[in-house]
């Protein structure tokens, strides 16, 4: 059968560097282990200091967060996911992700997201987009401008 011929991959952090989240933020950095045209899905990991407050967004697909450290929130919400907590977000869901607490590790979560995240203004206007496309243009332009030779991030091949 064809899927037994998949092999099954391991993708070593060390592999793919940090990066801005720009332009949302110099502060906040990511990580980029998978970005699939296909599916329009990116898996990264996700990293913000104690304090930082991201723009609200709105979700077009369904997003898994899982905390790795730290702690963070979301402004519309009262829960708060410390490290080792699973948030799932269905499709059209939108709010401001924020840390929980201003002092303390930084926050680093590890994120399978579907779709686009549409980013708002106050009106709901649409401001930004970002998508997997718009991954794979930051990780590629990232790596040309510091000299590193980009992985195939379409694949799970090392």
């Amino acid at each position: 059968m064809l899927f037994e011929s998949i092999n099954t991959g391991c993708l070593d952090g060390n592999d793919t560097p940090w990066m801005p989240f720009a332009p949302y933020s110099n502060d906040v950095m990511v990580k980029y282990f998978k970005i699939d045209p296909v599916r329009g899905e990116t898996i990264t990991l996700l990293k913000a200091p104690a304090g930082m407050e991201m723009p609200r967004h709105h979700h077009t697909g369904t997003v898994i967060v899982y905390t790795v450290q730290g702690s963070w929130r979301y402004k519309e919400h009262d829960w708060v996911a410390h490290a080792g907590s699973v948030v799932y977000e269905t499709a059209s869901t939108r709010h401001t992700p924020q840390s929980a607490y201003a002092e303390g590790p930084d926050i680093i979560t590890f994120n399978i997201v579907a779709g686009e995240l549409l980013y708002l203004d106050d009106k709901d206007n649409i401001i930004a987009v970002e998508n997997w496309k718009t991954s794979m243009d930051r990780y590629l332009n990232y790596c040309k401008a510091h000299g590193i030779r980009p992985k195939d991030l379409s694949t799970f091949e090392g």
